[in-house]
């Protein structure tokens, strides 16, 4: 290879972002590639082309490796901010100043949008230059050039695919840019262009790309079908349920019905034709009593480094671990003082717990009736929340993602564990007597709900709260089982094989089939699969998403001008109010999120969405 400079990279993207990349590399595919070496220098071999993309893998990374974020969008996950890093190889986070609650979140996120354009200029870096390459290259060298470029137009879909989710109608650019003179006068390109360009790079990508990723971190070709199918799945369902705050955007049930056929084509191949299964073949494993947490059901260990080269991570983004300045921070996000003296910016909601339904029935429990732990009796009580025996029989995602009152895990302090440290909520970091053990209790002041994650939690020492090594999934095989039976379910109603899906999604929590009564319609089958969704994908960043383009928020949290929606906890506080005598226009803002006001001033071509103005 090449002796390069991989100390500092500097591309213009939009409106004057610069966008850094920085070194300290210390993994191949964290590497960076340069603009400081001549192009007739660097861009040679495959090695260099592979060199470059490996950096456009870092580069794009931090724009969805925090995506738990927005869950914080939905009525499950709540967020008090978001941590800060001093990670440098992140080039900064997206995430940074962005609103994570409900309501309110979409004029907030001014730092994504130019991020996600520092994501496509590098994309677009990698791809000019393979193109170049390819005119004067050997026979032999052309198909490992153009799996190359079609992972690169793979990070470029992936990145206008979340622009356009997000705002609309956006510029598009598919060249590098050199200088902010290039992009001042741009204006927004129709959504519809955007989304035929973007399937145009799924497409190329799907083609290009070999069966199986060559290394861990990398693509295949069923991460190009697989999110080939969720754009159209987007495209269906703006055209179903509508998008009247993007003025240019007109629904169409015809072309809804269209992309729903399309999606679910490209998910059954994905589902068929690689042999992909789900985490351990998607068996619930064993499951400890109530209290104790020697033995987690599999889907816990899906969300751990154990499960980073496994089939069901369809396409995932690697981070480096312990000492390399690259790991992953969610621990850091997702626990409390505790545990490595993380700071709880996530947490789960109390209303979650309700959504974890029995494996005796297979349906929803008795609701929990929330008490104050200081009263006598509401520690015994029927379905108390503070009573640890209302959660026995549930669902044994319940367990692996959420911890209540005298749930436990490892207490972790300077790379040491600290022994089992019991959840008891509102009592921080004090000593307690269980069963004749004497215990601290987690300190996890962060959480005012009465739950703490227990999803992304390491369960085990020697690595600091920002030194994980998972693999973060951006897509999974169980996702890909829940959008095909949403888009057979739109067009044909429930079909045998994606009930079939949903089901095997459910066996992994130890829930039974589901009853005839929930695919009995189409609208029933709906319900079963925003079920499974709202369970399988929490925490991932998918909800408020889902919310949007079903155009569901009034389903949730009630129409405009009404009293709105309280979120509890566990001992019955009212915590946060959302959407109290909230406006129409606020609705219509969270559905469309706001164009910067800094690009518009340095770009009077860029228009405003309607709501914004």
């Amino acid at each position: 290879m090449k002796n390069i400079n991989p100390k500092l990279v500097t591309v213009t993207v939009l409106s004057g972002l610069l966008f850094f990349a920085s070194a300290c590399v210390h993994d191949l595919l964290e590497q960076e590639p340069t603009t400081e070496v001549a192009t007739n220098v660097f861009w040679k071999t495959e090695e260099d082309a592979t060199f470059a993309l490996q950096g456009a893998y870092s580069s794009i990374r931090p724009l969805f490796d925090r995506d738990y974020y927005l869950d914080g969008h939905g009525e499950y996950v709540r967020t008090r901010g978001t941590s800060v890093t001093n990670n440098n190889l992140r080039l900064g986070d997206a995430y940074q100043g962005g609103n994570f609650n409900p309501s309110g979140y979409a004029g907030s996120f001014d730092k994504m949008y130019r991020y996600l354009y520092g994501g496509a200029n590098r994309a677009n870096y990698v791809i000019e230059n393979v193109n170049k390459m390819m005119a004067t290259a050997k026979p032999e060298s052309i198909p490992n050039l153009q799996a190359i470029l079609g992972e690169a137009r793979l990070l470029r879909g992936m990145v206008y695919f979340r622009l356009i989710s997000m705002w609309g109608d956006v510029p598009y650019i598919n060249k590098v840019i050199n200088n902010n003179s290039e992009v001042s006068g741009l204006t927004r390109t129709p959504i519809a262009q955007v989304k035929d360009s973007i399937m145009a790079d799924f497409t190329y990508a799907y083609e290009k790309l070999p069966a199986k990723a060559l290394t861990t971190g990398r693509a295949g070709k069923p991460a190009a079908l697989a999110f080939r199918g969720k754009l159209q799945l987007y495209w269906a369902s703006w055209n179903k349920f509508g998008w009247p705050e993007l003025d240019t955007f007109k629904a169409d049930a015809n072309a809804a019905d269209a992309a729903y056929t399309a999606a679910a084509a490209d998910f059954g191949k994905v589902i068929n034709d690689f042999g992909l299964t789900l985490f351990r073949n998607g068996e619930p494993g064993d499951i400890d009593s109530l209290g104790k947490a020697e033995k987690l059901p599999n889907y816990y260990y899906l969300f751990t480094p154990v499960a980073n080269n496994d089939p069901e991570i369809i396409m995932g983004f690697t981070h480096g671990g312990t000492g390399t300045g690259q790991g992953e921070e969610l621990m850091r996000d997702v626990a409390g003082r505790s545990h490595e003296g993380s700071q709880c910016w996530v947490a789960p909601r109390y209303e979650i717990a309700d959504r974890y339904q029995s494996t005796i029935t297979g349906d929803f429990a008795p609701k929990l009736i929330p008490m104050n732990a200081a009263n006598a009796g509401a520690r015994t009580a029927l379905n108390s929340a503070v009573n640890p025996a209302s959660y026995k029989n549930r669902d044994y995602r319940m367990k692996s993602s959420i911890m209540w009152d005298y749930e436990v895990s490892v207490g972790l302090i300077s790379l040491k564990s600290t022994g089992w440290c019991p959840f008891i909520y509102k009592t921080w970091n004090q000593p307690v007597t269980i069963d004749g053990v004497k215990y601290t209790t987690y300190n996890t002041d962060g959480s005012n709900s009465g739950y703490v994650f227990r999803k992304f939690l390491r369960n085990y020492a020697g690595q600091g709260r920002s030194d994980g090594d998972y693999n973060y999934p951006v897509m999974r095989l169980a996702d890909v089982y829940l959008m095909y039976a949403e888009a057979t379910n739109a067009v044909k109603g429930p079909q045998a094989d994606a009930i079939a899906l949903v089901n095997k999604i459910r066996r992994r929590g130890n829930l039974p089939a589901l009853k005839a009564d929930k695919t009995a319609s189409s609208a029933t089958f709906f319900a079963a699969i925003e079920q499974e969704r709202i369970v399988e994908l929490f925490a991932e960043g998918h909800r408020g998403f889902d919310i949007r383009r079903w155009r569901a928020m009034e389903r949730v949290w009630g129409a405009p001008y009404t009293e709105g929606v309280w979120r509890i906890d566990s001992h019955g506080a009212n915590m946060d109010r959302y959407f109290q005598n909230t406006s129409e226009r606020t609705y219509q803002q969270n559905y469309i999120f706001r164009i910067p006001p800094g690009e518009r001033d340095r770009n009077p071509n860029l228009t405003q969405n309607t709501p914004w103005l």
